[in-house]
């Protein structure tokens, strides 16, 4: 499907009248595609880890919105401007140069395969991928043109029996109400339109139901599900054959052990770290890194998995190497010299590249975090929202003084399986409840709720956390000239940049 050479590029000539005629003849005729066949192009190792990050960042800005959307209307608004920005795709009635029409399907097509490759190592992967691509198709869908959509139900086969307007009386009856006058309609078995029987959008026959022309959408996801799941199960048995190749294999593991946003870099909102400052700055920590904070003073020792967690990213915040063994000898203060020399100090060097490889080692993202080894008795690594029971969730979370409500609404969040939206909530309504500490006299705005974007590192939560109560703190004093600054301040809240290991 995929090999290391460099990518053969497709030219194409021709006056920029004849761009539908000359894309309808390429590989990629329609930007709407069931991804049938696999890609017969080479692509380069640089394009094989872009195109999949891309993709994977509109994925996540899929999985983000279905939960925190508020409303069709705002969902549908988060996933356009996230395909803009990542993945866009032009019809073919758009004036752009047939050459960047047929690059954009390319990346489209290859970045679909390349990740449905990545993610057919387990069930739990293949069903992410799997939920998202669908919703992906189905916002496509519902943004394409009539030509877009008759070419794309053409090419899936979706085998419909049209109901003529005898038998839609006679299997209908006075159900036939329920259903505009001259809208067509199709018949098909129920279980392929499970969706749209849950919101009762169609009526339902001996096992049978009566699909109208405006829902056929759910007809082509069913197909797709059907298509992709078996699809998927076939590149889980493919992909140990692909051991022997050294390179690509390791790139598609990474890419599905990161998911997405995986290294954040720091802004350095906390300025010089210092060992003495980091107790001071634990109040803007994330509930992982409180955590194995508050273990570390009560216990003066943490084992290999939590130092490593708590270590790198107190790296990440700018606590600099001497500081770093400053720190530690202080935090294992039960131990001697000798044996903090001996045990403990090589490994805080190595985290800094200063002893073995002298790689520079980044600090863990949320999804390394949460997908690592699961803590064992005596570990306090890991993330609370995955790996804490649900009444000590819920105790940690009381300890932020969040009402019982709030409590519920992020517990519930980590109980579905959602984390780092848990986690997002978390620090989105701890930055509200310090807003309305420290402006109560500006009741009407600290009522106004703070969204951010999801949190993918534990170190863009604390730059998050830090630099909006930074901002609070400085406009809180001309807050009464101008009450509209703590507003946009906390508006324009810091967001993450993107990288890849």
């Amino acid at each position: 499907m995929f090999n290391q050479r460099t990518v053969k590029r497709e030219g194409y000539q021709g006056d920029q009248a004849a761009v539908p005629e000359v894309v309808r003849r390429s590989r990629y005729p329609c930007r709407l595609s069931m991804y049938g066949d696999a890609p017969d192009v080479e692509v380069s190792i640089e394009e094989f880890e872009t195109f999949a990050l891309d993709r994977l960042q509109v994925l996540r800005a899929i999985e983000d919105a279905q939960l925190r959307a508020k409303g069709e209307d705002d969902m549908r608004k988060r996933v356009s401007e996230a395909l803009e920005k990542h993945m866009p795709s032009h019809t073919n009635r758009s004036k752009l140069p047939p050459r960047q029409l047929v690059s954009e399907r390319r990346k489209d097509h290859v970045s679909h395969f390349i990740l449905r490759l990545a993610f057919s190592r387990t069930e739990e992967l293949r069903g992410w991928f799997l939920r998202y691509e669908c919703a992906l198709l189905k916002h496509r869908f519902q943004n394409a043109d009539l030509a877009e959509k008759q070419e794309l139900l053409s090419s899936a086969h979706l085998r419909l029996a049209h109901l003529s307007p005898a038998d839609r009386d006679a299997k209908l009856g006075t159900a036939s109400g329920f259903y505009a006058a001259q809208e067509q309609l199709f018949e098909v078995d129920f279980e392929r339109v499970l969706d749209l029987v849950g919101r009762s959008q169609v009526v339902l026959r001996a096992g049978r139901a009566f699909v109208p022309q405006s829902e056929v959408a759910a007809l082509l996801i069913h197909e797709f599900r059907h298509t992709m799941t078996q699809a998927l199960a076939v590149c889980a048995k493919a992909l140990p054959q692909m051991g022997e190749d050294e390179r690509l294999l390791p790139l598609l593991q990474n890419l599905s052990n990161q998911t997405a946003r995986s290294e954040y870099q720091s802004t350095g909102a906390a300025g010089a770290v210092t060992a003495e400052s980091v107790p001071g700055l634990s109040d803007s920590f994330p509930l992982c890194m409180q955590h194995l904070h508050s273990q570390l003073a009560r216990d003066h020792h943490l084992r290999h998995g939590g130092r490593m967690q708590l270590g790198l990213f107190l790296k990440g915040i700018g606590l600099g190497l001497q500081d770093a063994l400053v720190f530690w000898r202080r935090a294992f203060s039960a131990m001697t010299d000798d044996q903090f020399q001996k045990g403990y100090s090589y490994n805080i060097r190595h985290n800094y590249g200063m002893e073995g490889k002298r790689a520079d080692y980044t600090p863990y993202s949320c999804h390394r975090v949460i997908m690592s080894n699961p803590p064992g008795p005596g570990d306090h690594h890991g993330c609370p929202f995955r790996h804490f029971s649900a009444e000590r969730l819920r105790a940690a979370l009381h300890k932020d003084s969040l009402p019982d409500a709030e409590v519920r609404e992020v517990a519930d969040l980590a109980q579905a399986g959602h984390y780092q939206v848990a986690c997002t909530r978390h620090l989105e309504l701890r930055l509200h409840h310090r807003r309305q500490q420290r402006q109560p006299h500006q009741q009407q705005q600290s009522d106004a709720d703070i969204r951010l974007s999801s949190v993918t590192s534990p170190n863009q939560y604390f730059d998050l956390c830090l630099g909006c109560t930074k901002s609070t703190h400085a406009s809180a004093a001309s807050t009464a000239a101008d009450p509209t600054t703590a507003a946009a301040i906390l508006s324009g809240a810091p967001k993450a940049t993107t990288a890849i290991h």
